[in-house]
């Protein structure tokens, strides 16, 4: 077993504490990693409130550098810069997973923490730590010349973006309309813009226009102006609303061209409530989306990094994890925290737990 550092919440709701447990000897074709940088996600602080098993150790958004490979391991070499995301395993023998669509697993995918490995029974433990240990089918190469630091919101936010906007045709001659800008609207709006869709930004908030049209943004509807959204009517191939608080989606299918598409890929506390006739009229499309499998992952690391695309960061110490948190339940953030895994005291202080 190989000791391992992190930050861990030890009951529910509790703060994260230095915390020492160990992880798995390599199997063949695994690589350990030692974590340098680790995004903040909503996800994270659900986990913490509502975990069902703790300790919970956070984090799914990893950079950091290859320290061991398994005997088998044929991509990786030590030294290597890598990225891990919010998947660390699949069954691999499932139609989704031939297709490299592992996300969409049929016995479900093996979870960065708070999941159990169907192979060893222990419950995997998040990037909030100085090492990760995982199979490196679900390892990718770092992208040169990118900020690494804003490369790991890339793991979660970023995929789970660009896949429905490449599904859903976001592309030059195509209007795609972005709701929310934060943590992942942000990077939505990013990437759009890039794959050469015309991109109208929805916000609540009128002081975020200027920083939407230097996103990417062609245009910014304040969602909140009534006569405004009322001008929307019809005009959008596809929307993605990326927001995670309670809200309606009638504007936005209003807002639909027929045979638009309106994906969800927020996660709000309440469930949606939505008329029929609001999709049967126009032919419209109501659809979902989450991560992305390792073939759409590669192929969106290798488009962030032939634009220059990253996440624009908050970079905050280790053990800062709790300020972080607490910013991130309030909003106060623009648009991702990331943690400095390097950085930081408190982990020699930590209570020495094996699991």
């Amino acid at each position: 077993m190989r000791n391992v550092t992190g930050w861990a919440a030890h009951r529910q709701g509790g703060p994260l504490e230095p915390w020492n447990f160990t992880r798995r000897d390599l199997r063949g074709d695994d690589v350990a990693v030692r974590v340098d940088y680790c995004g903040v996600c909503a996800t994270d602080n659900s986990a913490v409130a509502h975990g069902g098993e703790y300790p919970v150790v956070p984090g799914h958004e990893m950079v950091g550098e290859i320290t061991a490979v398994g005997e088998a391991v044929t991509r990786f070499a030590v030294g290597d810069k890598v990225a891990v995301g919010n998947i660390i395993d699949s069954c691999g023998e499932c139609p989704p997973c031939l297709a490299g669509r592992e996300n969409l697993c049929l016995r479900f995918p093996t979870l960065t923490y708070g999941n159990t490995d169907p192979k060893d029974g222990m419950t995997t433990r998040g990037g909030y730590s100085s090492e990760y240990v995982l199979p490196e089918k679900f390892t990718y190469h770092l992208p040169e010349g990118l900020d690494p630091a804003g490369v790991a919101p890339l793991m979660c936010a970023g995929i789970t973006t660009y896949v429905p906007l490449k599904r859903w045709g976001a592309a030059p001659g195509r209007r795609v309309g972005i709701v929310g800008m934060g943590g992942l609207g942000h990077l939505a709006l990013k990437i759009a813009h890039h794959l050469g869709a015309e991109v109208v930004q929805f916000t609540r908030t009128a002081g975020k226009a200027d920083e939407a049209r230097a996103l990417g943004a062609d245009e910014v509807v304040l969602s909140t102006d009534e006569q405004q959204m009322a001008e929307q009517e019809g005009r959008f191939d596809l929307i993605l609303d990326t927001v995670g608080s309670a809200h309606s989606l009638e504007p936005y299918l209003s807002a639909l061209a027929v045979d638009g598409t309106l994906c969800v890929v927020g996660i709000p506390p309440e469930d949606f409530a939505v008329s029929p006739l609001s999709l049967i009229q126009g032919a419209k499309t109501l659809a979902g989306a989450g991560s992305g499998g390792t073939v759409e992952t590669r192929e969106m690391l290798d488009f962030c990094a032939e634009h220059g695309i990253v996440a624009d960061v908050e970079l905050m110490r280790a053990d800062e994890v709790n300020v972080a948190l607490d910013r991130l339940a309030r909003n106060d953030v623009r648009y991702r925290f990331v943690l400095d895994m390097t950085a930081g005291d408190g982990a020699g202080d930590a209570t020495n737990q094996l699991v």
